[in-house]
């Protein structure tokens, strides 16, 4: 009898999991596809739930246990969190290391701080933290004057293309079923100017458009596979992008086979009747921004979206789209799966500023480092003969700027702390402000400052920008030195000659008078919490600098186009800037001397597919380690079509022992020679013959040669 009821007792227990099974939502069954799920999902939700999942701060659904998963956040440089996070150099100075290797360990240490923030309920600097990033930023600095300089990679297309795969991929993870965050592309298309940006529209023509303003969208949608794409508020040529079907669906999904959602810049859908002026009813701009794309909002889609199927602008099926869209991506992320299930779910607390994040934001502070001149090597300053040493400037004490899209930092290493704790307490480290970074200029302050240069064997000055100077919604009218910066550093040098500049901006300057009398000039950008440890590590020989710049320094505005004209082949950019810049892209100097040798190209003639191998050696002909940065170009020698000057189509930074060689090899696939043909609306690479160029910058070419398509 015993064993009866126990063998009874087994049946009842299978039977009731069987019954359990059998009425779990498949939208919670793991094991069922995920396509299978997100309609399951779909089907259970009333639209006005469907409505305010498509509120980009949506607060989940508690009867069907969906979280509130998505909302979103910024990880630019460091998640944006009430809690210290890790603070990195800003994008700018990520795209002057070259390195999209060290690119994709910065990211993924980021999302590694931004899924602990979530597995431990955390706020956020708005609500609580969700797993959906509004980064990277991969519009380019066209524009010398542009505010937003500071949050992108650079001026061209390929080498933020590469920067921008490898950030992507970095955030989002290599779990082949799971997504660590979700990442945002930004800001979707031709957003290069602050002023007037919530109305403008950008009249772009055709090539320009697919040759310079979408190459590294591509990349980043189709081999980053970033799950988020964010529209712009401009309008280009005339159709505002929140609802520019053209960009949002014919070339994003149609052409580029993107799988995730697109959100609108906040607020875009209001600003259709508020600023664009496409109507007068929000209801119905809701309904036109559905159709053209744009799957997620604020509460203008969760309260106009019921309204808009009421009135018959939208169905059911348009919402039910755009919401599959957005779940899909949610699906991805675990969100509806048990967090045993998860391996991102395992990331605890500990990762928040970890030592190897700190170090980390150390080394890409390093890698950034820019050396603009050192006339007869005068630096590394050598410690052995300081006694006494000046620090100059705005920039010079913790009020140097860090960047935006960041919560308050948990230090700031600033170039004065940087100096006193490498010098130690053997030499006399000083500082004065001197000047402010915009002020008009204050007598006594500059000659405090003077007479303090005077008396030290060296002085370093800490010049450049802050946001009240180039930022999102303000962008710059000139390229000089702000406020009394200039009539600072003239002042300084007339008292001690032996004055190094240290610039720390986003966007370039065009410090002329600094360039032809002091011995040196490095650029430091926007370093990061430990900028001032980089920064003497570098002035004092402890590291040798090998970044180089991500864009052209013009010495003036005179041959630079208006910021309206968006035919980057009038002027803009190394690819088409025709006078002489201050400092060409891809410029960066080191403390040792590099020698390019013996170019050659794997075939001197090919066909219109395929690819040639540009092999080269390099060899560090100086007496002490360093990086350089190897940069192909290429340029049709005849074209019937304008050309760029040169185009750059592969890059390596390469690390080298004093005397070391190393024998280098760069793919060129050959599709990459090709230009957009209007008449077929399509890439086409014409035959002819086409210059292959190996330089340390796009004006430095060490080696050349000629490759034939036939």
């Amino acid at each position: 009898m015993k064993s009866v009821a126990v063998l009874g007792g087994l049946l009842l227990y299978f039977c009731s999991a069987s019954a359990q099974d059998a009425v779990r939502p498949t939208y919670l069954d793991s094991s069922k596809p995920t396509e299978q799920r997100v309609a399951d999902l779909i089907g259970r939700m009333t639209l006005e739930e469907k409505a305010q999942q498509l509120n980009h701060l949506n607060v989940g659904i508690p009867r069907l246990k969906v979280a509130a998963w998505g909302g979103w956040n910024q990880t630019l440089h460091g998640v944006w969190s009430k809690q210290p996070t890790t603070l990195f150099p800003a994008a700018i100075a990520m795209g002057a290391t070259w390195d999209p290797s060290l690119v994709h360990t910065i990211t993924g240490a980021m999302s590694d701080e931004a899924r602990a923030l979530y597995n431990i309920g955390a706020d956020g600097p708005r609500s609580k933290h969700g797993l959906v990033f509004r980064s990277p930023v991969i519009n380019i600095s066209r524009d010398p004057r542009w505010g937003r300089i500071q949050e992108v990679f650079s001026e061209d297309p390929f080498l933020t293309g590469r920067m921008g795969v490898a950030y992507v991929q970095g955030l989002q993870g290599d779990d082949p079923h799971y997504l660590k965050v979700a990442a945002t592309v930004k800001h979707f298309a031709v957003n290069n100017v602050e002023t007037n940006r919530q109305r403008l529209s950008a009249e772009v023509d055709e090539r320009n458009l697919m040759e310079y303003w979408l190459p590294h969208w591509k990349a980043a949608i189709m081999e980053g596979h970033a799950q988020s794409v964010m529209s712009s508020y401009n309008a280009i040529n005339g159709a505002p992008d929140a609802i520019n079907k053209h960009l949002l669906t014919d070339i994003l999904r149609g052409q580029w086979k993107f799988d995730g959602f697109v959100t609108d810049d906040l607020g875009a859908v209001n600003l259709l009747v508020t600023a664009h002026h496409i109507t007068e009813d929000p209801v119905v701009a809701t309904a036109e921004a559905i159709k053209a794309g744009c799957d997620s909002d604020d509460v203008q889609y969760e309260t106009n979206i019921p309204l808009a199927v009421q009135r018959g602008l939208l169905q059911t099926s348009d919402v039910d789209r755009a919401l599959a869209r957005v779940l899909r991506v949610g699906f991805r992320l675990g969100a509806f799966d048990p967090p045993s299930m998860n391996p991102y779910s395992k990331i605890s607390a500990d990762v928040i500023r970890s030592p190897e994040h700190l170090k980390l934001s150390l080394q890409t502070a390093l890698e950034s480092m820019t050396l603009l001149s050192n006339k007869n090597n005068f630096l590394p300053l050598k410690k052995e003969n300081l006694k006494s040493v000046a620090v100059i400037g705005p920039a010079g004490d913790a009020a140097f700027e860090t960047g935006n899209y960041y919560g308050t930092p948990a230090r700031k290493v600033s170039p004065l702390q940087g100096l006193k704790e490498a010098l130690g307490s053997d030499v006399k480290v000083e500082y004065e402000q001197g000047a402010g970074f915009v002020e008009a200029a204050d007598a006594s302050m500059i000659s405090r400052a003077a007479d303090l240069a005077r008396r030290s064997d060296v002085a370093i000055v800490f010049l450049g920008t802050n946001l009240k100077v180039e930022a999102e919604g303000r962008d710059r009218r000139d390229l000089n030195l702000p406020g009394a910066q200039e009539q600072l550093l003239e002042a300084v040098y007339a008292a001690n000659p032996k004055t190094v500049l240290v610039l720390m901006n986003a966007g370039p300057l065009a410090v002329t008078w600094a360039n032809d009398h002091l011995p040196a000039i490095l650029d430091a950008w926007y370093p990061g919490e430990a900028g001032g440890t980089a920064i003497a590590q570098v002035l004092l020989g402890d590291y040798n600098p090998g970044g180089h710049l991500p864009y052209t320094v013009y010495a003036s505005l005179d041959g630079v186009p208006p910021q309206n004209e968006y035919d980057v082949s009038k002027g803009f950019t190394y690819l088409y800037f025709k006078g002489v810049p201050l400092y060409p892209f891809g410029h960066g100097l080191s403390y040792t001397q590099f020698k390019y040798s013996n170019l050659k190209l794997s075939q001197t003639k090919a066909s219109a597919t395929g690819e040639v191998q540009v092999a080269f050696d390099l060899q560090n002909s100086g007496s002490r380690a360093g990086s350089e940065v190897a940069q192909l170009y290429v340029h049709q020698a005849k074209s019937n079509v304008v050309q760029p000057i040169k185009s750059l189509r592969g890059f390596q930074r390469i690390v080298l022992e004093a005397g070391e060689t190393k024998h280098v090899t760069i793919t060129l696939p050959v599709s990459q020679l090709s230009y957009y043909d209007i008449a077929t609306h399509r890439f086409i690479v014409a035959p002819g013959t086409f210059k292959v160029m190996i330089g340390s910058s796009s004006d430095d070419i060490r080696l050349r040669a000629d490759l034939e398509i036939n």
